[in-house]
């Protein structure tokens, strides 16, 4: 009977450190496509087997998440990798965990752009829009800081040379910038999947100027980062997390239609049909990948332009920024 009751309780003390080793990771995101792997990876039980619960926040911009991850009130960080470098540079020790997306950021022209397109190059689209309507064409784009406001700046200035006098950039949010060059009150800016596929359903006339290739070939999109003192604390629970990140990336690329469903969860359920968000995940402009690796040289080429725009004051080392060591340990026997 003593053997039977310690057996007993053995078994009761193991049911509740089961129970009680599950850990609530804090993510804040940004509803964009390269938060895909998170929430394919809730929803098909993954995170749950190696004992991780979600709680998750919608975050408008990376600086404010930052704050947030910073404070403690979060403990993920899955948005784009340009605050993170400012965050750096101020002392704040975040780590880039896993990749991914890239090449997520293109340009789109509205309704009222779209007209001065025909025959020419965006360049001279811009100027003859100056030129027929007596004022700069409005490009929509994120904050100073911001991956989408990088990425445009970069693209007028350094790949197409726009004339400076062809252009006014108008700053807003992620939400007011697809309403923006939806109805036409700018004439066009910095867009994503699945805004892009939404645009283009509501309204034909929304063309895509340049791809994500051809903004800033490779950029560094989407990560998924957390502060070092996490990381020291909890290097299993962000291995684990990492691990179901690398398996989610490759079912993205395997099986759109499967995966469209979870990630709808992303953007609110129901709200964004799982139609739209498969053709989004197909789109050439998610370039969907996990190895940080892969950013590192591109990193290096956004870094330098921030600082060339005056949004970052000074280089950092960009090796602390990545955690490769727990990308590799989290994707042993996996490559």
């Amino acid at each position: 009977m003593r053997i039977l009751q310690s057996l007993a309780v053995a078994a009761l003390v193991a049911i509740s450190t089961a129970a009680s080793a599950q850990t609530e990771l804090r993510v804040g995101f940004i509803p964009v496509m390269g938060v895909s792997q998170i929430f394919v990876a809730e929803g098909e039980g993954w995170l749950k087997k190696d004992g991780i619960t979600l709680k998750t926040a919608t975050f408008e911009s990376g600086p404010n998440m930052i704050q947030a991850l910073s404070s403690g009130t979060l403990d993920v960080y899955a948005g784009g990798l340009a605050p993170l470098l400012v965050a750096r540079s101020k002392g704040i020790d975040v780590r880039v965990i896993a990749a991914t997306v890239v090449e997520e950021m293109a340009v789109a022209a509205s309704p009222t752009l779209q007209p001065f397109l025909e025959g020419k190059n965006a360049a001279q689209a811009l100027k003859a829009f100056r030129e027929k309507n007596g004022r700069p064409a409005k490009l929509a784009t994120q904050p100073v800081g911001s991956g989408p406001n990088v990425t445009l700046n970069y693209w007028l200035w350094e790949v197409i040379k726009a004339d400076k006098a062809d252009v006014e950039i108008v700053e807003m949010g992620i939400d007011a910038t697809q309403r923006a060059i939806l109805t036409g009150a700018v004439e066009g800016g910095s867009i994503r999947e699945p805004a892009l596929t939404i645009a283009q359903k509501q309204n034909a006339k929304v063309t895509l100027l340049a791809s994500g290739n051809e903004v800033f070939p490779n950029f560094p999109g989407v990560v998924v980062a957390v502060m070092g003192s996490y990381l020291e604390k909890n290097p299993i629970v962000v291995e684990n997390l990492v691990k179901s990140i690398v398996r989610a990336t490759k079912l993205l690329k395997e099986d759109p239609k499967r995966t469209a469903p979870l990630v709808s969860v992303a953007f609110g359920k129901g709200i964004v049909g799982d139609d739209i968000l498969e053709t989004a995940i197909k789109s050439p402009q998610t370039q969907f990948t996990s190895d940080p690796r892969r950013i590192m040289e591109s990193t290096a080429k956004l870094q330098d332009y921030s600082i060339k725009l005056g949004a970052l004051q000074k280089a950092i080392p960009l090796e602390p920024l990545f955690s490769l060591d727990v990308y590799d340990r989290a994707t042993v026997g996996a490559k």
